[in-house]
């Protein structure tokens, strides 16, 4: 089978190289997304463990159609009965963007027909009941070029399951673990978050110091899947916790200025299992200090749309500048939508690299030398 992987812009070699070390096949990376192959094992191990990648589909089909004649026939030629029992429930959902075919729900109804058309030739039913197992499809029509795919993640794996509550705004799990990976966090790490907010960054930072997989503590779709064995689901669990790293000696500061806002993220950090591994305490990013000899900051900033906003960001641009000055053994890692972040900070970065919080472009600013 083939997978296809879907993440956020600027991260596809990242998750390339994270899938290539769970020891997946035949890795491809494409813009928003990377491909693989293997069986039910694979699937199953990319769920569970990446920590970069949004869902986990199947890659059922890919092809061109300019009509909904072509459309129906590509899907019918598919071997639906591979992936769907009699009884399973088939919901179908996508989208469609520069191409002829415009109308989602005229593309779902013709989809749909072709499925059932396909699984009445094998079934030798004219009612499918659906009262099965939930097998979400979904297409993407761009430029006329079709995929069809299956959903094996359901909730997106930034969904890891330990978020009690959220502050404002706070960074998606997997751009934080994207930061936590560019910073090169290992097990023996002093990581910082001055901006800490709910704690999201530090966690990401933790689960990965201490090679705990992001998917422990929630549920996937495939689960009500009669075609996978649960017992593939036990054994990659397994293989999992054998590799976790609890001896190590990560430790975790954030700071905060609201303390309702850090006991969200006491309470996040505890329910993902790190709560040991960080201390929070309520600081104002213009008394930070620390002596550690070693220590990576990692953080993403207040930034403001309205121009007041914008304006007391990047006052705590510059503060942030003073506080974090060049330093043996130190790096500082920080995201922004701001163009003019350097120029506030009051120096180059060492390193950029663009991604994209949702439809947000921004910039993570590495700085180590």
């Amino acid at each position: 089978m083939e997978f296809c992987a879907p993440c956020l812009l600027g991260l596809e070699g990242l998750l390339a190289n994270e899938l290539r070390f769970m020891g997946l096949d035949s890795v491809r990376a494409e813009n928003g997304r990377v491909l693989f192959k293997g069986d039910h094992t694979a699937m199953v191990r990319a769920n569970l463990c990446s920590r970069l990648a949004q869902r986990v589909y199947i890659l059922l089909a890919e092809f061109r159609a300019a009509d909904f004649d072509t459309l129906f026939e590509g899907v019918r030629a598919i071997d639906w009965s591979a992936y769907l029992a009699e009884d399973d429930a088939f919901p179908v959902k996508g989208g469609t963007l520069d191409s002829t075919l415009t109308s989602v729900p005229a593309c779902q109804k013709i989809i749909k027909k072709a499925i059932v058309e396909k699984l009445r030739q094998t079934y030798r039913t004219d009612w499918f009941e659906e009262s099965g197992g939930v097998h979400q499809i979904v297409f993407r029509i761009f430029k006329n070029r079709v995929s069809i795919l299956l959903d094996s993640t359901g909730a997106a794996l930034n969904k890891r399951g330990w978020r009690a509550m959220s502050g404002d705004a706070p960074i998606r799990e997997t751009l934080a673990a994207a930061m936590a990976e560019l910073a090169r966090v290992r097990s023996e790490h002093i990581v910082i978050d001055p901006f800490c907010g709910s704690g999201t960054i530090l966690i990401e930072a933790a689960l990965k110091a201490l090679n705990i997989m992001p998917g422990m503590e929630r549920a996937f779709a495939f689960e009500a899947w009669r075609q996978v064995d649960p017992a593939v689901l036990a054994a990659e669990k397994e293989r999992a916790c054998a590799g976790e790293r609890h001896d190590c000696g990560f430790h975790a500061y954030g700071y905060d200025i609201d303390e309702d806002t850090l006991e969200i993220a006491r309470q996040n950090a505890r329910l993902a299992g790190v709560g040991d591994r960080i201390t929070f305490e309520k600081r104002d990013i213009r008394d930070y200090t620390e002596d550690f000899e070693r220590a990576s900051v990692i953080t993403n900033p207040p930034y403001g749309e309205r121009m007041l906003e914008l304006k007391e960001a990047r006052e705590l641009y510059r503060v942030a500048g003073r506080k974090f000055p060049p330093k043996p053994y130190h790096s500082y890692t920080l995201i922004s939508p701001d163009d003019r972040f350097e120029e506030c900070f009051g120096r180059p970065a060492d390193k950029r690299r663009k991604l994209y919080n949702g439809t947000l472009k921004c910039q993570v600013y590495q700085y180590f030398k």
